[in-house]
């Protein structure tokens, strides 16, 4: 069995340009090749507080300072913050959301993650564009994020209430 220094996967783990990981990242990252060598550095990385679960396969280093977004983009991929998220992040809609919302081209599924929910609603294909990159997040820009909104109103799906938009923040 393959042993492995502890102190050298933190240290690799801090000097990453990441904070979130997958299995197979921390496989590379790690360069170790034993799947049970593997697994047990990532209970010994849980147990030592360096690293959490944040679900199967999916980790955060513990003190990392990242943010919904990025944790959402993340968690589900295809997919980019908007509806309600990103017309709140943008000025447009001032109520603040209940839940981090996404588009996503895969099915639609609601995720609990450390007492908050990230919902991702499935756009077609084709509908799945007018977003950016902030970070490691992808977000709607505001214009697609509204046009996102009101096509699943028109589809029954979602509410989309103009009158409290300020659309003064619309290209």
């Amino acid at each position: 069995m393959e042993t492995y220094n502890l102190s050298v996967a933190t240290k690799k783990l801090y000097e990453a340009p990441l904070a979130l990981f997958t299995t197979a990242s921390l496989k590379d990252l790690l360069q170790v090749e034993n799947d049970m060598t593997l697994f047990s550095i990532i209970r010994r990385l849980i147990r030592s507080g360096v690293i959490e679960k944040i679900e199967r396969g999916k980790y955060r280093l513990v003190n990392s300072t990242t943010g919904d977004f990025e944790l959402a983009s993340f968690l589900y991929t295809p997919s980019y913050i908007s509806f309600e998220t990103a017309l709140n992040f943008y000025g447009i809609l001032s109520q603040f959301p209940y839940e981090v919302t996404s588009a996503t081209t895969k099915k639609p599924v609601k995720k609990h993650i450390h007492e908050k929910i990230f919902s991702y609603t499935r756009v077609n294909r084709s509908l799945f564009w007018g977003y950016k990159k902030d970070k490691q997040a992808l977000i709607a820009e505001p214009e697609k994020a509204l046009l996102d909104q009101i096509y699943l109103s028109s589809k029954g799906l979602r509410n989309a209430p103009l009158d409290e938009y300020d659309l003064s923040r619309i290209n």
